[in-house]
């Protein structure tokens, strides 16, 4: 195969790049995939608990990172949800939705996989597994120099993903490119991530494994979903949503009593000589219930707080402000806020502007969906625009 010429020749077999691949070969492109793994699709395979949460039928442009909001609208308008969705019917892939628009596999992750190398398999799509580039230059073609030799190309496509999950062969390679062809890199942090605690948590660092639900917020940003208490921290998907819109030294504010009955609750038993963790306890783990209360409110029955204690109190549990000692970092973050500069790239066709030909779709670029199939939709919707138009 070296030295073999192809139309399109796209860098990374994960979603974005086998959508891409499989609606340009589905338009008489020649068309190769290079994947560095030894197989394609290997963080599909991990995702959704190994179920694949691959999109979510409330997505739109709001539900996504950059600094250029409105980048997304195009591309997830003219391939959304629904049209992934009819790909996965077609292909008798039975499916469900979760909760909040999640559409999840009934079965295994691996049928997606298998859906798209189907596609890609139809299309005439040649996929180079075991394939490390080494180098790529430009003069009239796109010459790409692999650990299987030399390839050309008229287009060339990035697809290469985040700096999320290295154990699965994350690299900054698309950065790379993208900073070798005069592009500007946004800044990159991790996303979708757990909180660590700092020593002042001391007292939650024995409650691994309590869940409860709440309501996180950052700036205008507000999710309504669980928290989970790990051995190092807080995750969840209220916590992990919330990630993605907080900053070093900053902090969150969470509300420990979403269910507005818990305020009367509290109310009516300020009579009673109870204490707040027994009310609490009503509404939370007691063990998160007692450890909280040690941490923030006074250790006596709710009789006997005064009128600014109790409200003090309430205020806390309302909007607790949370401030982590930092984030578990790339090797925990489902994926990387950052990347590529929307601003050089075309909204209709992901095409740089800079350099012809070339093209960056997926997680490389800086867009960044929420927790719940946002990120898959943005693969998918990304790879087809650029397939249909390489």
């Amino acid at each position: 195969m070296n030295g073999q010429h192809f139309d399109v020749i796209v860098i990374g077999g994960g979603g974005a790049g086998m959508m891409c691949a499989l609606t340009a070969g589905q338009r008489g492109r020649k068309v190769a995939i290079i994947e560095h793994n030894e197989r394609v699709g290997k963080k599909i395979a991990i995702s959704g608990g190994g179920r694949c949460n691959f999109t979510n039928t409330g997505i739109e442009p709001g539900c996504y990172l950059s600094e250029r909001p409105d980048f997304s609208r195009s591309a997830l308008a003219r391939y959304t949800a629904w049209d992934f969705i009819a790909l996965v019917e077609k292909h008798g892939i039975a499916y469900h939705e979760k909760k909040l628009g999640q559409q999840f596999c009934d079965g295994s992750s691996r049928e997606i996989i298998a859906m798209l190398e189907t596609e890609c398999a139809e299309a005439n799509v040649q996929t180079i597994t075991n394939c490390r580039v080494e180098n790529v230059e430009k003069a009239d073609l796109f010459r790409v120099a692999t650990s299987s030799g030399e390839f050309t190309s008229q287009s060339l496509v990035i697809a290469t993903g985040g700096l999320s999950f290295a154990k699965l062969g994350a690299t900054p390679f698309g950065y790379d490119i993208a900073k070798q062809f005069g592009h500007r890199i946004t800044p990159l942090r991790p996303a979708l991530v757990p909180f660590t605690f700092s020593k002042s948590d001391e007292p939650l660092h024995e409650l691994s494994g309590l869940a409860l639900p709440v309501v996180t917020r950052c700036g205008a940003a507000r999710f309504d979903e669980a928290m989970l208490v790990t051995h190092r921290g807080l995750s969840g998907p209220a916590i992990l949503q919330i990630s993605s819109y907080w900053r070093e030294g900053g902090a969150v504010e969470i509300d420990l009593l979403r269910d507005p009955l818990a305020n009367a609750s509290l109310l009516r038993s300020r009579a009673t000589g109870r204490d707040l963790p027994s009310v609490l306890a009503e509404w939370m783990p007691r063990r998160f219930a007692d450890a909280w209360c040690a941490m923030h409110a006074p250790a006596k029955p709710l009789v006997h707080f005064k009128q600014r204690e109790f409200d003090d109190t309430m205020r806390r549990l309302r909007a607790w402000p949370f401030t982590p000692a930092g984030t578990e970092g790339y090797p925990k973050a489902e994926v990387t806020l950052g990347g590529v500069d929307t601003a050089e790239l075309s909204q209709k066709t992901m095409e740089s502007r800079r350099v012809p030909g070339l093209f960056f779709i997926g997680e490389v670029t800086d867009v960044t969906g929420w927790l719940g199939g946002y990120n898959f939709q943005w693969a998918w919707s990304s790879g087809h625009a650029a397939g249909e138009a390489v």
